[in-house]
């Protein structure tokens, strides 16, 4: 395993999008946290989403859970060898020809079929062609996300680089001790070592669309809680703030931990004014902060952060 800090160059992408992704963000994470695993010590990913942090990283030892299903069935057929590269290319290339022919149409049927019988080479079909790469699910656990109104989606180079990227999440896996496991957070971290890591990831509060549980003030008033009682090193990403507005729970709740800020672009929608600055926040346990920042751009110190964002609130 890479101790931390790392310098990372390219970062690689998983075969499944989410809201949320960190790749953007990998560098600056991987350069800000401090970290020494023992033999037996984990990462542990209580909201592991995409996957990109545990994939670029490639610990030995990992426990990685999110209470979608779906994700982790996924990655637990990957790490079986149910899933493929060989079979994601002859899979991909027969339902893509189906979509050419029948466009939005099939693109239901496959849904339908999926959110009754939930075959993860469905969900990564379903994943890679819906509306904006979103996953979202209904009351009822239904994936519920529209068709993406691009029949051809599959294209030969398409379905070559997701198989690229199916390949490459196996080989990262391969040989190395990861259990993928449904779980919620509460329990995962309730297994923490002193010896381990915890990277948390949770929704974010006010700029998230549920994807498949519920998130809202309480539930992260918990997780501050319960992190700041775990017996090993953590780090929680959140947003901290763009132009139009400021993330007071970051001060609410973890105004005691190290504070490093990047700041990137978001894109949602397809308008250009939808493109906007947000700084992302990242906040360590005492201890765990790597002393060199590297090339990683960080906007402003913490007392700054916080003292602009307790005079706003006032």
């Amino acid at each position: 395993m890479n101790a931390l800090p790392l310098q990372i160059g390219q970062v690689k992408v998983p075969p499944i999008k989410c809201q949320g992704i960190k790749t953007k963000l990998v560098p600056f994470i991987f350069s800000s946290i401090k970290w020494t695993a023992t033999e037996q010590a984990r990462w542990v990913e209580p909201f592991l989403g995409s996957g990109v942090v545990a994939f670029n990283l490639q610990p030995e030892r990992a426990l990685l859970t999110d209470t979608n299903l779906h994700i982790i069935r996924f990655y637990q057929a990957i790490q079986s060898g149910e899933i493929h590269q060989a079979a994601v290319r002859e899979f991909l290339f027969c339902e893509g020809e189906k979509l050419a022919r029948s466009g939005q149409d099939y693109y239901y049927e496959v849904r339908e079929r999926f959110n009754q019988f939930a075959s993860p080479f469905d969900f990564l079909f379903l994943n890679r062609s819906c509306f904006n790469g979103l996953m979202r699910f209904n009351r009822q656990g239904k994936f519920n996300v529209p068709f993406g109104h691009k029949p051809q989606r599959f294209a030969p180079t398409y379905i070559t680089k997701i198989v690229n990227q199916v390949g490459w999440a196996t080989r990262q896996m391969k040989d190395l001790d990861w259990e993928f496991r449904v779980a919620k957070w509460q329990d995962v971290v309730g297994e923490a070592q002193p010896e381990d890591f915890v990277y948390l990831d949770p929704p974010y509060i006010g700029r998230h669309t549920d994807y498949y549980n519920a998130w809202d003030d309480s539930e992260a008033m918990k997780l501050s809680a319960v992190a700041k009682s775990l017996p090993c090193g953590f780090a929680v990403s959140m947003w901290l703030e763009n132009r139009y507005r400021k993330n007071s729970h970051v001060v609410d709740c973890w105004s005691d931990f190290e504070l490093r800020v990047c700041s990137h672009f978001y894109h949602v929608g397809a308008s250009e004014s939808l493109r906007n600055e947000m700084d992302e926040a990242l906040l360590i346990k005492a201890g765990f902060a790597a002393s060199n920042r590297g090339k990683q751009a960080v906007k402003k110190p913490k007392t700054e952060v916080q003292l602009s964002l307790a005079m706003d609130m006032k």
